[in-house]
């Protein structure tokens, strides 16, 4: 069953809130789509105004950069992963198998958490793959970090670090470990399907089905 969603993105972000009107929806559901066609370097204003068949001054009025408009999506996502996170694991009694589930989850197998109407989870996905990390590989990271801007992003690795504690009390870096595991499914999913050769994916399996085998190999190797 599909259901929708709406999550408090920090309003530094954006100047008017796309989530209170049908164009600011519009604005986000089409910016999905042509970053995911084009991406992000050759994404612009001008060419979404075209998509949403509008001007270029109505998506200013909700957004100052497309810098911003990204990591309004990214966070948008990160806050969705960890509700997913919450939701597949609270039935779940043993921690390992509370860590099994958030490895499915992280890489997306099965497509276990694409279940809302609002937005493209699947181009969400990709986009978050090959993009997420121009939201804070940037000079400025410092000064933006203290605006919260990426309290979404934390806050899920703090949800996924609670679990690898639950599993293995002892373990000296959960946090560390829950934001490898993020980066690790995204950057091995980005290598697999374009650049194989910085992988052993050498029987061509299907990305997210290699990503997940090498994630639960590093993760119950280290937690057990």
């Amino acid at each position: 069953m599909n259901f929708q969603l709406k999550f408090k993105v920090n309003d530094k972000l954006y100047l008017k809130d796309p989530e209170k009107s049908e164009i600011g929806k519009s604005i986000l559901k089409h910016a999905i789509e042509l970053i995911f066609d084009i991406g992000f370097e050759h994404f612009t204003f001008k060419k979404l105004a075209v998509k949403i068949n509008s001007t270029e001054a109505t998506i200013y009025r909700y957004f100052s950069s497309k810098y911003k408009l990204l990591t309004y999506i990214l966070n948008w996502y990160w806050s969705y992963l960890e509700l997913m996170c919450e939701l597949k694991t609270s039935e779940i009694k043993i921690p390992l198998e509370k860590l099994k589930k958030i490895l499915e989850i992280i890489t997306h197998y099965n497509n276990s958490c694409d279940e809302v109407d609002d937005y493209n989870i699947g181009k969400l996905h990709s986009i978050v793959i090959s993009e997420s990390s121009k939201s804070y590989l940037v000079k400025e990271v410092d000064e933006i970090s203290k605006e919260m801007i990426f309290g979404p992003l934390e806050s899920l690795c703090q949800c996924i670090s609670d679990i690898i504690s639950e599993a293995k009390p002892d373990f000296a870096y959960p946090v560390s470990m829950a934001s490898t595991l993020l980066e690790t499914a995204h950057n091995q999913h980005f290598f697999s399907e374009h650049l194989p050769k910085l992988t052993d994916n050498h029987h061509k399996e299907e990305n997210k089905k290699y990503v997940l085998g090498y994630l639960t190999h590093i993760t119950f190797n280290l937690i057990k």
